[in-house]
């Protein structure tokens, strides 16, 4: 079993002094970091947007067909690989969620709906008029690039940031983008990243939220359709299942990790969430690879 590197945004030719952005079309990125097929993870944030040919792209083991128009954006720590037709074309634009936000200043990144949440839905599906739209920026984002105009850095961020407004109008959880729950939902999934490790009850996000358990759980049916136990037990699973494709770690290394003291119970919960024990998933991750 082998293990998955991470990239930084300095792993690729950057556009500008930081090294901490990366636009380039999908074919000629490939020309040179052919490496990126196999699974690895980034330590910033990626978007890819397809505009012709096929395939499969896999994020955090949930697989993702692959189209004209389909656009994926995925956060830091994402475990990411991909099978794509030779005639693939599109665009990928690699950057850090910090030059974002200094540049923007009270606009955030994670103010958008898909960099809200670790386990949001990555993938974004437009119709053909909006892919035209789409095009657009992304074509002047490259020729920009291309040649090093004055300004280029301003200009990129200023389009990915329509690119971004243009998704957030076809992302497919929208419905709850401008819920009245919308902040406290924000507060509790910053929350989870931070504790979830070590914090696994409802009880305890409620406490620090100000909130009763009853309030958390009506807060994440309305807008996430599912229990605050059902979420936070999402983070935990996704988080081992990383680990578990670590051949360095052992199941109770990683258990002990996520807060685990007894391995049994561990192994109880894993299955429970997945349907199969963490040794289960690592062999069958294995034999995939």
């Amino acid at each position: 079993m082998k293990t998955f590197p991470v990239y930084s945004v300095d792993h690729f030719s950057c556009q500008n002094a930081n090294g901490e952005l990366y636009a380039n079309t999908f074919r000629e990125h490939l020309k040179t970091h052919s490496f990126i097929e196999q699974s690895h993870r980034h330590d910033s944030h990626l978007l890819v947007f397809f505009t012709h040919g096929s395939g499969n792209h896999e994020i955090d083991f949930d697989v993702y067909p692959v189209s004209r128009g389909t656009m994926f954006v995925l956060q830091p720590g994402q475990m990411h690989n991909w099978e794509l037709s030779a005639d693939i074309e599109g665009f990928i634009v690699i950057f850090s969620a910090a030059l974002y936000n200094l540049y923007f200043g009270e606009k955030q990144l994670e103010d958008y709906p898909f960099y809200a949440m670790q386990n949001t839905n990555p993938q974004i599906k437009f119709p053909d008029e909006a892919t035209k739209n789409l095009l657009q920026y992304f074509n002047q984002m490259i020729e920009i690039a291309s040649k090093n105009r004055a300004y280029h850095q301003d200009l990129t961020l200023n389009l990915l940031d329509c690119i971004h407004m243009e998704a957030a109008t076809y992302f497919p959880d929208q419905p709850h983008t401008f819920h009245a729950y919308n902040h406290k939902i924000k507060q509790f999934t910053q929350l989870l990243e931070h504790y979830f490790k070590t914090k696994k009850s409802a009880s305890f996000y409620a406490s620090k939220l100000s909130i009763t358990i009853k309030h958390l759980n009506r807060i994440c049916r309305e807008t996430l359709e599912k229990t605050a136990t059902q979420v936070i037990a999402e983070r935990i699973v996704l988080e081992v299942k990383r680990q578990l494709m670590n051949p360095n770690l052992s199941v109770n290394q990683i258990a002990d990790s996520v807060g685990f003291e007894d391995y049994s119970y561990f192994t109880r919960f894993f299955k429970k969430n997945t349907g199969v024990t963490p040794v289960k998933f690592r062999t069958l991750k294995n034999k995939q690879a």
